[in-house]
């Protein structure tokens, strides 16, 4: 069962990051603590654009996988089984592969799913789609301080 818009909209405003570097505009469905699907536009104007590639830019892979633990983060923020996990943090990457290219004008769809938690790391099966291709596929670890610990 997704999420309802108003929680939907609570998971966004928990990444701790600033605008110039969120990579997740809308979330499209949350299970909270489950698994979840988010988009982002690559609108064209972005600063990484301009270095990568000039003439033919695109998003670098890196972008695309910090998308996906984004999406991971605020999947795993929104688990009703634990309290919110602070400022959670990209700390592992494992059978990442970049399978095609995000270009301007291209919306890509980002789903992440938990298959895991350990104390205070937190792991995802990530993937991301441009229309019907793949363009990435990862294994990732968040790590947070354990809620446990900081009562």
């Amino acid at each position: 069962m997704s999420a309802s818009p108003e929680i939907l909209q609570l998971a966004m405003r928990s990444l701790p990051h600033g605008p110039e570097f969120c990579f997740v505009d809308r979330m499209i469905s949350l299970t909270p603590g489950k698994r979840g699907v988010g988009e982002y536009k690559v609108r064209g104007d972005e600063y990484f654009l301009r270095g990568h590639l000039p003439g033919e830019p695109i998003m670098p892979g890196v972008l695309m996988t910090e998308a996906a633990a984004q999406v991971a983060g605020m999947v795993a923020q929104e688990d009703p089984a634990n309290p919110r996990w602070p400022r959670l943090k990209l700390t592992a990457l494992r059978a990442v592969k970049i399978l095609g290219a995000v270009r301007p004008g291209d919306t890509l769809r980002i789903e992440a799913i938990v298959t895991g938690v350990l104390g205070d790391m937190i792991q995802a099966q990530v993937s991301a789609m441009v229309a019907d291709a793949k363009v990435l596929s990862a294994e990732i670890t968040l790590s947070g301080t354990d809620p446990a610990k900081s009562a």
